[in-house]
This record gives structure tokens, sequence and C-alpha cells, in this order.
């Protein structure tokens, strides 16, 4: 058998190693080498926050002087309440659900189910985090309405960093760099606003927002990091990355 018949016996054999063909290897990781000493440093800088805004503000109803300057400027700047209200709305319950189902299934189209893993666990972590057991620990209030940290910045930040870690970890060609930044850019300017709106519609502190980005960041990037692990790497290996 001479090389040319060699090569008929096995003709796929060279593609089955390109990128994105193997059926039965660990799906390639959500942040690559080169991300995971920043994300961790960025997480750790978000527990870090987390502890630093929410300990001082333990069981009053009242914000630090730093929230009373940005919250008075807001406030100065006199936006109606009907486009306040408007830009809050990505943050609500059932928009949140809507935009984590959006980004889920879109990470399965692209045979992405390591990401659409990452959007639906990641956000649902935030929120646990948030609503079950920093809001009733910390238990900070206005009208008797706990606040730290914002449920609608958590939400919106977990969906931010969720789309970054997705479309930024991508190794193939499309979309291209300059449309993957654009992308991640408008996601954070949107959770950025909704954080904006809810202090302007005075449900909020503005370091309650601050907590909220933290905590909506800090725990996808750590679902992140747990769905990077070798054994949960493996499962989705058969369906894609």
């Amino acid at each position: 058998m001479d090389a040319t018949d060699q090569v008929a016996v096995a003709p796929g054999a060279g593609q089955a190693r390109r990128p994105g063909l193997s059926r039965g290897g660990p799906a390639a990781p959500l942040l690559p080498a080169r991300a995971r000493k920043p994300a961790a440093i960025v997480a750790v800088c978000c527990l870090v926050l987390v502890l630093a805004m929410g300990i001082p503000a333990a069981h009053h109803d009242h914000g630090y002087a730093i929230d009373r300057s940005v919250d008075s400027w807001i406030a100065g700047l006199h936006v109606p309440a009907q486009v306040l209200s408007a830009l809050s709305w990505p943050g609500g319950g059932i928009e949140m659900v809507a935009l984590t189902a959006a980004l889920a299934l879109a990470c399965l189209m692209a045979r992405r189910v390591s990401g659409a893993a990452l959007a639906v666990l990641g956000v649902l972590v935030a929120a646990a985090l948030t609503e079950d057991v920093l809001k009733p620990l910390v238990h900070r209030t206005i009208a008797g309405d706990l606040t730290y940290p914002s449920g609608h910045t958590t939400g919106m930040f977990a969906l931010a960093t969720a789309i970054a870690v997705v479309v930024l970890g991508s190794r193939r060609g499309w979309p291209r760099p300059a449309l993957r930044v654009a992308v991640v850019l408008a996601a954070v300017i949107v959770a950025c606003a909704v954080g904006f709106a809810v202090i302007g519609l005075h449900y909020h502190y503005f370091s309650d927002t601050v907590g909220g980005a933290a905590v909506g960041t800090g725990a996808v990037l750590g679902v992140a990091f747990v769905l990077d692990a070798g054994p949960i790497r493996r499962l989705p290996g058969r369906l894609g990355r």
C-alpha cells in the first residue's frame, strides 16, 4: 500500500483534529488560559467590594456620604420618571428571565453548551445570593424595603458578564474582534443604565448598585471557573463547547 492509498484509507482523519469537529473530547474552557488569572483577580475584587460596601450598611436605613453625593447628583438631573422606568425595565424579574433564556438559546444554536449553562446558572446564582442571602443578612432599607444589593443591577451585570465570557472567549472567527467588544460594551452600558435608573427612582442607594454589580460579576466568574473544572467540562463535549 503506497502513501496515496494510506491517505485514502482515512479520508477525514485530518479533519477530526480541527477545532470544533471533535465529538468525544471535553469542551473548550469558558475562560482561556490567558484570561484565568485576570478573571480570578476580578472575582476576588468583587468579593472584597461586596463586603466593604455591605458590612457598614448593615441594618441601616440611610446611605453613605458617597451615596448622598451621587444620589443627589442623579436627582438633580431631573430625568423624567417615565424615562427612568424605561431604563430600569430590562432588570425586572420577567425581563431577566427572557434575556437569560435568549442568551442561552443563542449559545445552544451556536453549539456553545457550556455558554448556555453559564448564562442560566450564573444569573440564578447571582440572584439567589442577592435575594436569599445578602438582602436579609445586610438588611439595609429604603421605606422598609431591603435594598442591598440591588437585584436589578445584580441581574444585569450577571448577564453582561456572561455575554462577555461567551463572546470574548470564542475561538471562532465570527464575530470579528471589534464587534465582540461592541457587544460587550453595549451590555455593560445597559447594565449601568439600569443601575442609574433605580437610583433615580429612589429604589436604591448608589452603593446598592455597586454591590449588585459586584455580586453579578463575581458570581458569573465563579460559575465559569466551576464549569471549567475537568469532570464538568467533559459533560458537554459531545454536543459542543
